[in-house]
């Protein structure tokens, strides 16, 4: 997402009093990807390195303010990455236009440019934009996009794929993966595949899982003898539970190793209990894809939405 072009005199101010003294805030979108391995998870955590931690640590000092707090579309765990995560911060108006200096370009670009600056490398800013009336990172959500990538390749990751390809023992049988995945489609509670958190609900509504071989090339993977060895979940919900991706993954190798019918994850669903024997599958090889928001006229009403529909499930 490039910058968004309005200047200083366009920003509107959101609804809440700013907690900085005189003004109101402005809402920003922020558009980030990170490589997740060094990290011990989006959220932030005292005397550990996190996302959230770079990111709030790196808007306050561009800014000169003394902490931000950032609002995320989907709290990756340790060790996930993201191409697409989407967060969003209240920032006093005034704070913005002070911080573009002697930059040219309006308060959000030169907002890009300085957070460009101080972000670390496995911090990549896509961009930033003012937020519609009503926008929320979380709530406004309509759905959130992930990949799992794995080999089954006897040589293990590329070398060059090994902080986001997790090697398992193969061969893997796609099209049963595949079978097996569809069953688990639709609104249901998966709490079966999820770690439970206190006053938290595992309903969602799984909206895609597929399991493909990418071809000869593709990825950056190719199998011994010019096979392909890369297999690619693709896994698409409104929302995730604790856990949920790397659950279903790992319950769909068991299918695909042999080791489970392709019955079984319907059957684990249907229990709706922790099954011992669905193996969480590493971190490594979750990407967060995209998030995907409705037009901006229609953020508000999603929110809103969203929030009765969790309190409701979580009551």
């Amino acid at each position: 997402m490039s910058p968004a072009p309005e200047g200083a005199a366009d920003l509107v101010t959101t609804s809440p009093p700013s907690p900085h003294g005189e003004g109101g805030l402005v809402r920003v979108r922020v558009d980030l990807t990170y490589d997740g391995t060094e990290f011990a998870g989006w959220a932030r955590q005292p005397d550990v390195r996190t996302v959230q931690g770079e990111v709030e640590d790196a808007v306050a000092r561009v800014l000169r303010l003394r902490r931000v707090s950032t609002v995320v579309a989907g709290r990756t765990d340790a060790g996930v990455h993201a191409r697409g995560q989407v967060v969003h911060v209240d920032v006093p108006a005034g704070s913005l236009e002070a911080s573009r200096g002697r930059y040219r370009g309006t308060p959000l670009e030169a907002l890009v440019a300085r957070l460009r600056g101080v972000l670390p490398a496995d911090v990549g800013l896509r961009g930033a934009s003012l937020a519609p009336p009503g926008f929320d990172a979380r709530f406004s959500a309509l759905r959130r996009a992930y990949t799992y990538r794995l080999t089954d390749d006897p040589a293990g990751a590329p070398p060059l794929r090994r902080r986001d390809v997790a090697p398992v023992d193969g061969p893997l049988d796609v099209g049963a993966m595949g079978r097996a995945g569809a069953g688990l489609l639709g609104l249901d509670d998966f709490a079966a595949f999820c770690r439970r958190r206190e006053g938290a609900t595992t309903v969602r509504t799984l909206q895609e899982l597929t399991v493909r071989r990418v071809a000869e090339g593709v990825e950056g993977c190719g199998g011994a003898g010019g096979s392909p060895s890369l297999v690619v979940l693709d896994v698409v919900a409104d929302a995730f539970c604790h856990s949920m991706v790397r659950s279903l993954v790992g319950a769909l190798v068991s299918v695909g190793q042999g080791r489970a019918d392709e019955a079984w994850p319907s059957r684990v669903l249907a229990r709706r209990v922790r099954d011992g024997a669905v193996h969480v599958a590493p971190a490594l090889g979750l990407v967060l894809e995209r998030v995907d928001y409705p037009p901006p006229s229609g953020m508000a009403l999603r929110a809103e939405q969203a929030r009765t529909r969790r309190g409701t499930l979580d009551a």
